[in-house]
């Protein structure tokens, strides 16, 4: 059985990579990359794959039994892209496709929503036997300026008391990869997140705690949490994005108590404590 990975040199894709290096032979794995180069560390085998260049999609794919497609990271043309790679996945006789989608896809208020479940109809659609791997928010999201944080002994956000089911990129990973090579799986939607949610101001306490600086949450609205991040750099587009998620925060749509990677895994979530402590003592 041979297992393919698009965006294997991506955050979620290498660490993707090293967890199904564990439990399969590496020559069973298969890199599908837009430049092959920059997988030369993974040890596996590794072949172009551009969403964007359609003549090439099916040829990568052949001898690939399960395909773990991972969103394409450009909003606004994924869609499309997920559209030509499910095509190829057909055309090369694909037998699994497991896509990584966003928690609760057909209700979510995110503006990633959209793109996602459009994606989700299309790899329904295909014929082929699907897993639906609706991932939550990451914890490292919420990584960015941290030291800043720390040192302003403030972290100012829109979220509200809103809760977020985060976990590590690694525990989806390895969720991820329980799916890719177990059995039982096809035709399922998985809601995967956390164990435990935790609101920013439990992040902001948990983040005094392990750097023994005091840290506090300021809740401000919306738009002036906007403009905070425009100023800091963020280019406009960006900032609106990010202060959107908060709002989508505070409604609940970051937040799941099904446990369902931990269930995956077989063993429960990283905690935000030790997600902070392995991020500050690195």
């Amino acid at each position: 059985m041979k297992i393919g990975v698009t965006g294997a040199t991506g955050q979620l894709g290498r660490i993707v990579i090293e967890k199904l290096k564990a439990k399969i032979p590496a020559a069973d794995i298969v890199a599908l990359v837009r430049t092959p180069s920059k997988a030369a560390g993974l040890g596996v085998e590794a072949r172009a794959f551009d969403y964007d260049k359609t003549e090439g999609l099916a040829d990568a794919l052949k001898g690939i039994d399960r395909l773990l497609l991972i969103s394409a990271n450009e909003p606004g043309k994924r869609l499309k892209q997920h559209e030509n790679a499910i095509d190829a996945a057909k055309a090369a006789g694909v037998k699994f496709l497991a896509y990584t989608s966003l928690l609760r896809a057909d209700s979510t208020t995110l503006v990633l929503g959209p793109e996602h479940l459009g994606t989700e109809k299309l790899v329904k659609a295909s014929g082929i036997p699907y897993a639906i791997l609706r991932h939550g928010w990451y914890i490292e999201n919420y990584f960015g300026g941290l030291d800043h944080v720390i040192e302003s002994g403030e972290l100012v956000g829109s979220a509200g008391n809103g809760k977020i089911s985060a976990a590590t990129r690694e525990d989806f990973a390895e969720a991820d990869v329980a799916v890719l090579i177990g059995e039982g799986h096809n035709n399922k939607i998985y809601e995967l997140a956390g164990d435990n949610g935790f609101t920013l101001a439990e992040f902001a306490k948990t983040l005094g705690e392990v750097s023994g600086k005091p840290v506090s949450y300021k809740n401000v609205p919306v738009n002036d949490f906007a403009a905070a991040l425009a100023q800091g750099g963020l280019p406009e587009p960006v900032a609106q994005f990010f202060a959107g998620t908060h709002v989508a925060t505070e409604k609940g749509d970051l937040f799941d108590e099904s446990k369902e990677i931990s269930k995956l895994a077989g063993r429960p979530t990283t905690s935000l404590k030790a997600a902070v402590q392995q991020f500050l003592s690195n």
